[in-house]
């Protein structure tokens, strides 16, 4: 069950709108949404008919669904899986949610061509899950759609759902389930909160880290795609940067987006930067240091370096060293810095060490170096770091990351030129090939 059986390989994005809104044009926020392009445009785009849309329009919401992805759909850059309502202890709202896939799947309407799968919320154990899996293939049997056409993703929302995802393997693949149309594991902190009945002292929601950490190691383990939930602050973009960077961590390198601004955001974040920068640890919180004329500038108040006719003291914090010579200045200062590469910085090694594999070496030294200043005191580093065959298929995640997002996302290629330059973009989607 390691092979994914969809086209994507990567979903940096999961943004939802509204189906139905208190307006003229009840459907005013879908057709906005099915117009986003480029950098603003998700890769999953989640018409919701659950949270997003009141209880009370949530039937025109799905006639909405039909409408507009039936108008806009051809168009629509990204994937499109509306999101139904369903719950593990509710029959009535497990059969309502199957009433409106039923009318968004309807060939007649002319949606369910545009329609990639459904997502589904408020998933209980694997039992659940295959009830979900088997009202789809009702619904593709009843219109005479290919089984397991349409893909299902689930939002874990309570400890039933987390829990059966460690049955996924188990169950995906038997004859009398088609839990193969799985696509996304969707992590849904809120719901999780009150499932667990968890409380903290500001009423902020928990971390939760065990829950991104299971989601990412079921989806790989199961050959799909994990996503967390959605970051409600909406104006803390560092705290949303920040957020997907720990995620990234995990393995799970895709997030709910509430907003354009959000899928934006997330769409960018993960990508290689443009510019390779170099980090210092400042007592316990890295820092990037400031490039000026070649000379890599700490420009921060809790690291101090001033030379000794003996030789340094360096203070970090609280903490002082006095170091004799240059040499022990330079294996302190190692400990404390770390370089981020850049897309051109990964496809040069990368290709170094295609050059060398050819040439018959198995392993080589790669070799990052800077003059970092720190109160002015100047301070020559580097450190060698050997490529071998594992280290090459490490480091090629974020290479065929950005190559399933060139060939997924056509109309983000002038965005990604523009950032990085064509050639560096053509050199990116050759290499590891």
């Amino acid at each position: 069950m390691d092979e994914r059986i969809h086209d994507r390989k990567f979903v940096r994005t999961f943004f939802t709108t509204p189906t139905a809104v208190e307006e003229d044009d009840t459907a005013k926020m879908l057709r906005s949404a099915s117009q986003l392009r480029g950098m603003q445009a998700p890769d999953v785009w989640v018409p919701d008919n659950e949270d997003a849309t009141a209880p009370n329009m949530r039937d025109e919401g799905a006639r909405n669904i039909t409408e507009v992805v039936a108008e806009a759909g051809e168009d629509v850059p990204g994937e499109i899986h509306p999101r139904v309502v369903w719950h593990r202890d509710s029959p009535e709202t497990r059969y309502r949610g199957f009433q409106h896939m039923l009318e968004i799947a309807d060939p007649e309407k002319g949606a369910v061509e545009h329609i990639d799968g459904f997502v589904i919320p408020e998933v209980g154990g694997i039992d659940d899950w295959k009830k979900a899996d088997e009202f789809i293939t009702i619904v593709e049997n009843e219109y005479g759609l290919k089984e397991g056409s349409l893909a299902m993703s689930v939002i874990i929302e309570s400890g039933a759902a987390e829990l059966a995802m460690e049955k996924l393997r188990g169950e995906m693949g038997k004859p009398t389930n088609n839990l193969e149309r799985l696509f996304l594991l969707v992590d849904g902190e809120v719901d999780y909160t009150k499932d667990m009945r968890a409380i903290t002292p500001t009423g902020e929601l928990p971390s939760w880290d065990e829950l991104r950490h299971n989601t990412s190691r079921a989806a790989s383990a199961a050959g799909l795609i994990a996503i967390d939930g959605p970051y409600d602050d909406i104006r803390d973009v560092e705290g949303y940067h920040e957020r997907m960077q720990n995620n990234q961590a995990k393995g799970q390198l895709g997030i709910w987006s509430l907003t354009p601004g959000q899928v934006v955001e997330a769409n960018k974040n993960p990508l290689p930067p443009t510019e390779g920068y170099w980090l210092i640890d400042e007592d316990g919180r890295e820092v990037e240091l400031k490039e000026q004329d070649d000379i890599q500038v700490y420009n921060g108040s809790r690291i101090a370096l001033e030379e000794t006719g003996e030789g340094y003291i360096l203070t970090i914090g609280s903490d002082q060293l006095e170091l004799e010579d240059e040499d022990a200045l330079q294996e302190e200062l190692l400990g404390l810095l770390s370089y981020v590469p850049s897309l051109d910085d990964i496809v040069d090694s990368m290709e170094e060490f295609e050059a060398a594999k050819e040439a018959g070496q198995g392993a080589i030294a790669m070799t990052q170096s800077a003059t970092v200043s720190i109160d002015g005191v100047e301070t020559d580093i580097s450190r060698d770091r050997m490529w071998d065959e594992a280290t090459y298929q490490a480091l090629q995640t974020p290479i065929t990351y950005f190559q399933d997002i060139y060939e997924s996302r056509p109309d983000q290629h002038d965005d990604l030129a523009e950032l990085y330059s064509e050639d560096i973009v053509n050199r990116a989607m050759d290499v590891g090939n």
